[in-house]
């Protein structure tokens, strides 16, 4: 059976479990639960070789590092790659390079030749593999259920990863007890043939690329002149690292007060985590009924509020029950946090540039977390873990009042994101060659003077539409002898990114600026295109 999207799949949008109803989707979601569980058994399966090691505590932390450093090091080169090559394949590959250095894992502890080098050396690609396909993941996102499930998409998301944290690690205990790492290894490198498999059976429509492809120098600089032009998207990432960095110290110091301050045993450890997990699930279920209440900047608000109060009451009680009933609240809080932020990010991203944008936002999420619990960890090492999660809570106060000055975008499903080439072709009597450039443009506007302010009013978003399709620089100008003209240039690094911007960067959303700009002018306007040359200089003649 091969799977495609069409419309029929599409059933009511504001349900969580809506997406589910997508073949495709649920296939996907249900192979990525199976390897969550996997990469979670092989971190227990992991650090339990490493236990009885001489500086065992020193290596077992190494473990995490592993994991995650190359997320943090590959998170923006992946995002690059996984916009100029096709997503399926390069999905398709890093899975089962992935599934391969598990089963050499696997392989090398049943031979008993497992050193801790052997394992972090492992364990280390396979997070530069997690590293590779985690912005594609996102950004297929969108391709595979309509707009209007993204917030639901991300809710079972973010669901997906926290059964397979609450769920894994119990696995791998049990399987570790009775017949050591081995097959916990061996299940990990299983799991990733299920998403294999699917993403085998997905036939995803094939794109048309008449134009050549971006180099990766230049689809950096254009997926970072894109965010630069985007306040929305800013807006995202900073409020992404205000709650992140705060909450962070919850994630870091819950093992310390679950033993210095609860007196709990690692499972009770393993309990609280699991408050969490449910809080997280129990949010995901009521999410539907929490859309239609808040608007996506009051849900940040709710959720700074909530893992605030978590955070201070993990500080402040020694009662463990009303300490998990927080957790619970905080594992919410987080759910509702991160699904809003993530789906905002796709809801605003077109889809040329969408794995560039969500690389960016993967790098403010796991190095904020990272850097984050770094330095709660150094605080709670001077101050106190009681000072440092009061601290904690008391900027998760702050984040919430910042919603008054810094809101996010509450309609980002309403944006009409798609391709739209709606440019005239431009006239040409000399066919550029596609590196030659910069590139300039001008277009001249006659604009009535009692419509010129609402015209310039226009022409400040329309100028970053410029910015966020292409030009390196953008300027209007007024032309001073002929009344009540205008003048818009911008400047393209290649004619064959002027193309890009021609036939593949432009969206309906940029043609409704557009339209806007037309409104206030009169007459035909005038475009002119403009190659750089380099000036001839005779050999020999210096000036």
């Amino acid at each position: 059976m091969l799977w495609r999207v069409t419309t029929a799949d599409a059933p009511s949008p504001l349900s969580t479990w809506a997406p589910l109803r997508t073949p495709i989707y649920r296939a996907l979601w249900i192979a990525q639960l199976v390897s969550n569980l996997g990469t979670w058994m092989q971190t227990v399966g992991a650090q339990w070789i490493l236990v009885d090691e001489p500086n065992a505590a020193t290596l077992v932390s190494l473990v995490q590092t592993a994991i995650t450093l190359p997320v943090m090091l590959l998170s923006i080169p992946s995002g690059v790659i996984a916009d100029l090559v096709d997503r399926r394949r390069l999905l398709l590959g890093a899975q089962s390079a992935m599934a391969v250095l598990a089963a050499i894992l696997a392989i090398t502890t049943a031979s008993g030749h497992t050193t801790p080098a052997i394992l972090l050396t492992l364990l280390f690609l396979l997070g530069c593999g997690q590293a590779l396909t985690a912005p594609a993941w996102q950004a297929i996102q969108p391709e595979l259920v309509p707009r209007q499930q993204i917030v639901a998409v991300a809710a079972l998301g973010s669901m997906n990863i926290n059964i397979g944290r609450a769920v894994g690690p119990a696995i791998a205990g049990v399987l570790v007890t009775i017949s050591g790492p081995t097959l916990v290894f061996a299940l990990n490198a299983v799991s990733f043939g299920g998403i294999v498999a699917v993403l085998l059976f997905w036939r995803r429509p094939p794109t048309d690329r008449a134009l050549p492809s971006e180099r990766p120098l230049a689809a950096l600089q254009a997926g970072t002149r894109f965010i630069r032009a985007a306040p929305a998207i800013r807006r995202v990432l900073l409020r992404s690292i205000l709650f992140i960095a705060p909450a962070s110290a919850l994630w870091a110091l819950l093992p310390v007060v679950a033993r210095d301050e609860l007196g709990l045993s690692a499972s009770g450890y393993g309990l609280m985590l699991g408050a969490l997990g449910v809080g997280a699930v129990l949010g995901a279920l009521g999410l539907s009924r929490i859309r239609t209440l808040l608007t996506p900047t009051q849900r940040l608000t709710a959720a700074s509020v909530l893992f605030g109060v978590a955070t201070a009451g993990a500080a402040l009680l020694r009662s463990v029950p009303l300490v998990l009933l927080l957790l619970v609240g905080a594992g919410l809080a987080w759910l509702l946090a991160m699904s809003t932020m993530n789906s905002t990010m796709q809801l605003l991203l077109p889809a040329w540039v969408r794995a560039r944008g969500l690389s960016v936002y993967l790098l403010v999420f796991m190095g904020g977390q990272a850097i984050g619990s770094l330095l709660w960890g150094l605080v709670a090492g001077a101050l106190g873990t009681v000072s440092a999660l009061l601290i904690a809570a008391a900027l998760l106060a702050c984040s919430a009042l910042s919603s008054v000055w810094l809101p996010i975008r509450h309609n980002a499903e309403e944006l009409d994101l798609t391709p739209s080439a709606f440019w005239p072709e431009p006239q040409l009597v000399v066919e550029p060659d596609p590196e030659e450039g910069p590139v300039m443009v001008l277009r001249t506007y006659d604009v009535p003077a009692e419509r010129a302010d609402e015209f310039l009013a226009a022409m400040a978003f329309l100028g970053r539409s410029r910015q966020r399709t292409g030009a390196m620089e953008w300027r209007l100008y007024r032309d001073v002898g002929v009344l009540d003209r205008y003048v818009e240039a911008f400047v393209v690094r290649s004619w064959a990114e002027h193309m890009h911007q021609h036939q593949v960067r432009l969206t309906a959303q940029d043609q409704l600026r557009e339209q806007d700009v037309l409104r206030f002018t009169v007459g035909e306007e005038q475009i002119t295109h403009l190659v750089a040359v380099e000036p001839y200089r005779p050999p020999g003649r210096v000036h």
